[in-house]
Parts: structure tokens; sequence; C-alpha cells
């Protein structure tokens, strides 16, 4: 099997993450934060220690402001509707992912206007000026992905963050597709909030993910409940991170997140990313070679994520990834993949295209066998 559907969820791991699993299912299963007995001490140490491996790896100043949640949505979630309110307006990019797109959508309905500033229709990209056009007096929040999960490519996060920086307004990276092989330190380029899933980049399990909150930020807790403290006042607590994970956390998820992010710091984000770089430039020149196949969004690796969006000639995305799979063992995906305007901005809709996606673990004989079954298919699509 070769698997590319890293944007969707890492596959591979390293054995540490595994390993570290299996042992937190054997012995961090008590509740955290809760009780005072030795186990659940165990397990709210354990916990703990992840929180400030997140945010050594992203440049929080405070471990308490690393926020755990079950994946990117949720912490997207958090972030855009706890700051929005009443006749605010907010400002995302047309390469946005459902995650920001649906929860913007329907603050609507609360009287929270936004505007969506529309990428380059070859690149996707879009410019810091652009953002900062977009922006009014009541502009309350903007939002951006670092890597769009379509076509890769990479915006201009520290760029928007110092225009956002300079207005006083509040600025989220969603980070689901370069958290892991890029280095974001967060409070050194002004950055306020920044979701990401623990499952894919990071190389945890999934259920895991996490928000990170720069200093003074602080949305509106979409849920209440119980946090193991102040628990004779009724209203949610104050304190971080109890005002954000009220039940109990996923121990087993969160520890193995910590393997994840330990085993990236021994290597290094850039290392990775210079990895998944030459894999995606190798992908890239090869594709160029195919005739009739359509590669969207930047043609330089280093300009994009390790996500390639691709049309096969002849035939339909859906039949593409599923001849991959049925007869190469090739696991890619077709589709929207939960972003139509981005489909709409490099025009690739309706039915959406065939996403190929990179981790750290593929090979280079790995995309030489991916080359080779896209030029079969390809050769029987213009056939038709």
């Amino acid at each position: 099997m070769i698997y590319l559907d890293a944007a969707a969820t890492s596959y591979q791991k390293p054995p540490e993450v595994y390993a570290r699993a299996g042992a937190a299912m054997a012995s961090l299963c008590a509740n955290p934060g809760r009780s005072g007995h030795r186990p659940a001490l165990e397990a709210g140490r354990a916990v703990y220690a992840v929180r400030e491996q997140a945010a050594a790896f992203f440049g929080v100043s405070d471990p308490d402001r690393v926020v755990f949640t079950s994946n990117a949505t949720d912490g997207l979630n958090l972030a855009v509707q706890g700051m929005a309110r009443p006749g605010g307006h907010i400002v995302v990019t047309s390469m946005e992912h459902n995650s920001v797109l649906r929860p913007v959508e329907a603050l609507e309905a609360r009287g929270v206007s936004h505007t969506v500033v529309w990428g380059d229709p070859v690149t996707g990209a879009v410019t810091a000026g652009q953002i900062e056009a977009a922006l009014r007096s009541e502009t309350v929040l903007v939002v951006c992905t670092h890597a769009a999960n379509t076509t890769g490519t990479l915006m201009p996060i520290r760029a928007i963050a110092q225009v956002c920086r300079r207005r006083g307004i509040p600025f989220l990276v969603d980070a689901s597709q370069s958290a892991g092989t890029y280095a974001i330190p967060m409070e050194e380029w002004g950055i306020d909030l920044l979701a990401c899933p623990g499952h894919k980049g990071l190389l945890g399990l999934p259920g895991t993910g996490l928000l990170c909150l720069g200093p003074g930020t602080a949305p509106a807790p979409l849920k209440q409940g119980g946090t193991g403290s102040f628990s004779m006042e009724l209203d949610q607590p104050a304190a971080l991170p109890d005002r954000y994970e009220s039940g109990t956390l996923n121990t087993v998820g969160i520890a193995s997140l910590g393997a994840g992010l330990a085993w990236l710091t021994a290597q290094g984000p850039e290392h990775v990313r210079r990895r998944e770089e030459a894999l995606c430039a190798q992908l890239l020149d090869g594709l160029a070679d195919i005739g009739g196949i359509r590669v969207y969004g930047p043609r330089d690796a280093a300009q994009r994520a390790a996500v390639v969006l691709l049309d096969v000639p002849g035939m339909d995305c859906s039949e593409a990834a599923f001849r991959l799979d049925r007869d190469y063992g090739i696991c890619v995906r077709s589709g929207l993949h939960c972003a139509p305007l981005a489909h709409q901005t490099v025009g690739s809709g309706p039915a959406g295209a065939v996403r190929l996606s990179l981790g750290p673990f593929n090979t280079a004989d790995e995309i030489g066998r991916t080359l080779e079954a896209l030029s079969e298919l390809a050769r029987l699509g213009r056939s038709r």
C-alpha cells in the first residue's frame, strides 16, 4: 500500500506513538484533574507534560494557554464562535475549510457579518494587503489557513499577523495542514489563536487537537460543565485551561500526541519539511511530463505544503481515486475536500478533484510508482 492521504490523517506514525498509546491504555485511564489518588495524579501529570511540550513547540510562553480539543474543527469552532459578537465582522479567505466557513456562515443568524477574501485563481494565494483592505471598524477576527487543504497553497500568515496586530484585530490561524511540518512561533509572529488537529502532521491519534491562545486572548467558552475545579461556582471557571476543557479529557490520545511531538522535536520541523518538499517537487516534476494531467495551485513545491490537487484526463475524480486504490494500492482522496470555495477559486469544481497528500514516511520510490500509475490512468482516459 502507498498511503497518500496525510491531509486527512497521518496513517503512518512513529513507533513511539503506538507504544505510548498502549502504555497509556494500561496505566493512565484514571480521570486527570478529578481525584486525589495516585492513578489520577499520574494521568494529570501526563496531560500537563504534553501541554508543556505543545507550548514549547508552538512558542507559547504559558502552557496553560494550550487547550486540548477533540480535533481542529473543535478548536476552530471555539475560536470563531468564541471571538464573535453581535454586530461584529469576520474576515476569512476563499481557501478555508468548512470548519471555518460553516461556523462563520452560521454566525450570520446572530448578527455577525463576514467578508470572503478571494485567492488568486491560479495559486489560491491571498496577500496581506487584500486582508487589510477587507478590514472594517467592526472587524473582530481574521481567519486564515496556513496551508490550503486542497492545493497546499502557503499563505503569508506572518505578514497577515503584522497587519492584524497593527490594527488591533485578533488573528486566528488554521494550521491543520502545516502543524508539525513548519515551525510556527505563535507569540513571536503575533498570532493570537492557532488551531490544529493532533492526528495529522503532529502524528498523534484521532480524537486529539489543540487550540493555542496568545497572551490576553480569551474567547467565550462554547461548553460548560465539570472541570474538577471551582466546583462550588455555577459559572464556568475563568482559570485556564479549565475554562475550555469541561469533561473528561482523552488522556490516551493526548499521551500519544506527546510521543508525536517528541518525535517531531527530535527530527526538527525543518527536516520534515525539507523531506516532504523534495518528494512534492518529484511529484510535481513527474506530473508535468504526463500529458493531460492538470495540477492546481502553485507549481513550486516551496510555495505549497506537500498536497497536490489534480485532474486525470477523461476520468471523473472518484473513478481515478477508485482505480488508484483497486489497481495500484495507492490511497488518495477525491471530491471537494470540505472546501467548496477553494475549488471555486482555482476552478476545480463542481465535482472536485483528486488529492495526493504526503507525509514524513513516504519515499521517493512510492512517488515514482504513483507517477507510473497516473501515467497509465492518463493514457486510459485520453483513449476514451
